[in-house]
């Protein structure tokens, strides 16, 4: 068990980003298992084909990287390694990091926030979904917002209630009738399942929290 952090260094951004990619590499069966229900089953394998890459990018990052240079270099290595729809909307959850991130020389709960509320913006912008069509944003924009509103608080105690708030997210895309992608076609036959994109952002999420309060 390590000190819960206030707030990360650029090393320790590097170390949580490196987690995060090893717990959604772990999750790969699970990943592909829930779009397997709704869709083409691939979600997992790609997920972790562009965690690899973003682990061996961060490798190369230099010793003077900045907090956003850690989060815009996974999100590259995303977008250039798994290519499709979950390549551009994940690739960009982390590459929004460039510039919500820019000035920051730790990240905190306010980064953070902001970091979330970018992404989802540009998801929104890139894919063409909103809120409630059962995608990865119903996990990422309630999380987002409630970022957003406990920006004040320290890390290790906003990003706990900020995951739970993904999962819940996740939990809620269940009862949504899928109306974007391959799972659009199953029209109610989609109820009952949670999107793969909301679990992995719940994945994201939840590993974030548990590095700030010291469980990874």
């Amino acid at each position: 068990m390590n000190e819960p952090l206030a707030e990360l260094s650029p090393a320790d951004s590097k170390a949580m980003l490196h987690l995060v990619a090893d717990r959604i590499i772990g999750a790969e069966a699970e990943l592909s298992e829930a779009d397997r229900r709704l869709g083409d089953g691939d979600h997992g394998l790609g997920m972790a084909r562009g965690m690899n890459a973003a682990k061996a990018a961060l490798d190369e990052l230099a010793d003077d990287a900045t907090v956003a240079d850690t989060f815009s270099t996974m999100g590259r290595a995303m977008m250039s390694s798994m290519g499709g729809a979950s390549g551009v909307v994940f690739g960009s959850l982390f590459s929004a990091g460039k510039k919500a991130l820019k000035e920051e020389v730790t990240f905190n709960t306010a980064g953070l926030a902001a970091l979330l509320a970018s992404a989802g913006e540009t998801v929104m912008k890139r894919g063409g979904a909103k809120v409630g069509a059962k995608t990865m944003l119903d996990a990422l924009i309630p999380a987002a917002e409630k970022a957003a509103e406990i920006k004040s608080l320290p890390l290790n105690e906003a990003a706990p209630i900020v995951a739970t708030t993904g999962e819940e997210g996740r939990e809620a895309s269940k009862a949504m009738i899928a109306t974007m992608g391959r799972a659009k076609t199953l029209g109610e036959k989609s109820i009952g399942h949670p999107d793969a994109g909301a679990c992995s952002v719940a994945i994201i999420l939840r590993t974030i929290a548990d590095f700030a309060e010291g469980k990874a």
